[in-house]
């Protein structure tokens, strides 16, 4: 029976999503508990792939498990066994060649900032200067939308055939006096690219960079164009968008 699985991580203890040659990653944690609880191979197809450190509120991944299996007994056992860092959130049955990654018709990131010093909160969002301008950051995010080719935002000598991405989500919104968050969504996204989008638009709060710049960068092609790499701890995996299911949320 195939399923699709709820899932939601602290990025912090792994190194990304998928199955590394040395280092530990949620596939493979997730992977072995299944297994375990299970009694057989279990194979977890994620829908992408983050970096190490990189959170997610939702990821959504499909396995194939056997047909009479007590899914709540299950929840419970992975739970159990996949540590405090993983939590499973559903496991629920979908058609046969239903495909978590391929399927997937919109993916949405959260990037979070404070501009006050705040121990609660600095392991899972950036710590910006007070004076950042998020009014000029909105109007070069609002550049970046359409369908475009994103190569200056990919890390470079990525394996993706296309670099072209539909955005259809990029804005700045503020929480509280001194918290904010930057929601992107889109189709597809290269690797690095929301961190690459997040840190040139921080050069543009700066007064680095004017608004219009943004367009100079998306056009130059290049990697070395755009701003620096923003840290991935505060970067959540948000929402993954299905035509034909929705988690609860």
């Amino acid at each position: 029976m195939r399923c699709f699985l709820d899932i939601a991580f602290r990025g912090a203890a792994f190194h990304g999503w998928q199955r590394q040659p040395a280092d530990i990653s949620v596939q493979q944690c997730l992977e072995e508990a299944f297994s375990k609880a299970l009694r057989v191979p279990v194979a977890i197809t994620g829908a992408g792939r983050t970096d190490a450190g990189v959170n997610a509120r939702r990821m959504v991944a499909h396995a194939d498990i056997p047909d009479d299996t007590d899914h709540s007994a299950l929840l419970r056992a992975v739970n159990a066994m996949a540590g405090h860092d993983v939590a499973l959130r559903s496991i629920t049955p979908i058609h046969a060649d239903a495909h978590a990654r391929f399927d997937a018709t919109e993916r949405a990131y959260r990037y979070f900032a404070h501009t006050s010093k705040d121990p609660f909160v600095r392991e899972l969002s950036w710590q910006a200067s007070p004076t950042l301008d998020f009014d000029a950051m909105n109007k070069a995010a609002a550049l970046l939308l359409g369908c475009r080719d994103f190569t200056s935002f990919a890390k470079l000598h990525s394996d993706a055939r296309t670099n072209i991405c539909d955005l259809r989500t990029a804005a700045w919104h503020r929480i509280d006096a001194d918290r904010w968050y930057f929601e992107i969504r889109a189709d597809r996204f290269l690797r690095n690219m929301v961190r690459a989008v997040v840190g040139t638009l921080v050069e543009v709060g700066r007064g680095k960079m004017a608004p219009a710049d943004i367009l100079r960068v998306l056009e130059a092609g290049d990697r070395c164009a755009a701003g620096t790499s923003m840290p991935a701890h505060a970067l959540f995996l948000w929402d993954i968008t299905y035509p034909y299911w929705a988690p609860l949320r």
